[in-house]
C-alpha cells in the first residue's frame, strides 16, 4: 500500500473538487426525461429542490401518444406505446431517477412527474 489515495479506476486521486452546474443537471434531466416520455428535450421543464440534503427532481412534460384514429383502426397500437399514460409516467419515474443518478453521480431522493399535454403521433415505438 502506498501513501497516495486511489480512485475507483485505480488511478491517483487528485486534490480539488468537481461541480456540476445546475444548468448542466437540468439539461441532463430534460434529455433523460424526454427519452423516457418520447418527446423532445425542449418540451420538458425540470426543476430541482432540496429534500433533506438530497436532490428532488420535478418534471413537467407532455407525453407521446398514438392518434385516436390509429388506435380505432388498430387497438393494439395503444400497447405499442407501453401502456396507459399513467403506467408510462410511473415507469418513467424510475428510469429517470436511475439514469440521472448514473450519469451525474448526484443522489436523487425522488422524481415527480406532471404530464402537461400529449404529443400525438401516427408511429408506434418512439425514440
Amino acid at each position: 500500500m502506498t501513501g497516495t489515495a486511489e480512485a475507483a479506476t485505480g488511478g491517483p486521486v487528485l486534490a480539488g473538487h468537481n461541480r456540476i452546474s445546475t444548468q448542466a443537471l437540468t439539461s441532463l434531466a430534460q434529455t433523460v426525461a424526454a427519452e423516457a416520455l418520447g418527446v423532445l428535450p425542449h418540451d420538458v421543464r425540470a426543476d430541482w429542490s432540496d429534500d433533506n440534503g438530497l436532490l428532488a427532481l420535478s418534471i413537467a412534460a407532455p407525453i407521446r401518444v398514438p392518434s385516436l384514429t390509429a388506435v380505432l383502426r388498430d387497438p393494439a397500437r395503444a400497447h405499442a406505446f407501453g401502456g396507459s399514460v399513467w403506467d408510462r409516467a410511473v415507469a418513467a419515474k424510475s428510469v429517470i431517477l436511475k439514469r440521472v443518478t448514473e450519469l451525474s453521480g448526484s443522489q436523487l431522493s425522488r422524481v415527480d412527474i406532471r404530464i402537461s399535454g400529449a404529443r400525438v403521433t401516427e408511429g408506434g415505438r418512439v425514440l
